[in-house]
């Protein structure tokens, strides 16, 4: 039985490639390289979507640009998220910027030995006073940047306007059903591939 057959363009999305020293410690990855690509943030939410896909791409751009050439070190990385953690779809961006960044909240791994070496707890915050939807900060150097995302530059397509009621009401025929789906994921695709490069569809700031 063949699973996870997500669109092909999954595979042409940005590539995040970390260094986790807990995974390394724990024999989990080879000195604690990791790579994550954007259908790792799909198996987390459940879901492809523009939120996630944004969320996705606010962070491998936030990333570069605190890291630049360098890997990024998971767990050495603080989270800001401007929304309140029940406040519209801050729960979903927060989930996938954990996953990337491993900064967690009050319920995330507290470290091991007295001195909690590798802990991620209280690395990740809501309700943040910045000028974007999240921050991101090293802990070893302290550069900070804030992250936005323009999603209205690239709006769903027009026929969006009629199937969208259909499908969220049920009332969709399996044909309207299916082009509800291939509409939703193209303006996913748009995020990750067409504006993926764009400086003003993901803009950063130094804080």
């Amino acid at each position: 039985m063949q699973t996870n057959r997500f669109p092909e363009f999954f595979q042409k999305a940005p590539v995040l490639r970390v260094r986790d020293p807990l995974a390394e410690f724990l024999g989990a990855a080879e000195q604690g390289f990791i790579e994550y690509r954007y259908e790792d943030a799909v198996k987390l939410c459940g879901h492809s979507c523009p939120t996630v896909a944004g969320a996705y791409l606010m962070v491998v751009k936030g990333l570069q640009a605190i890291y630049g050439e360098a890997i990024p070190q998971r767990g050495d990385i603080e989270a800001a998220m401007q929304g309140q953690r029940d406040e519209g779809t801050t729960g979903v961006t927060a989930a996938v910027v954990q996953l990337l960044t491993g900064a967690a909240p009050e319920t995330g791994f507290g470290g091991i030995g007295p001195q909690s070496r590798f802990a991620r707890r209280n690395l990740l915050q809501f309700g943040a006073d910045i000028n974007g939807t999240l921050s991101l900060r090293r802990k070893d150097t302290d550069q900070t940047v804030s992250v936005r995302l323009n999603g209205h530059l690239s709006p769903f397509a027009e026929e969006m306007r009629a199937l969208m009621p259909k499908a969220v009401s049920g009332t969709a025929t399996p044909e309207e059903r299916r082009r509800f789906g291939e509409l939703w994921q193209a303006r996913v695709k748009a995020f990750l591939i067409d504006l993926a490069d764009d400086p003003t569809f993901v803009e950063i700031e130094k804080i």
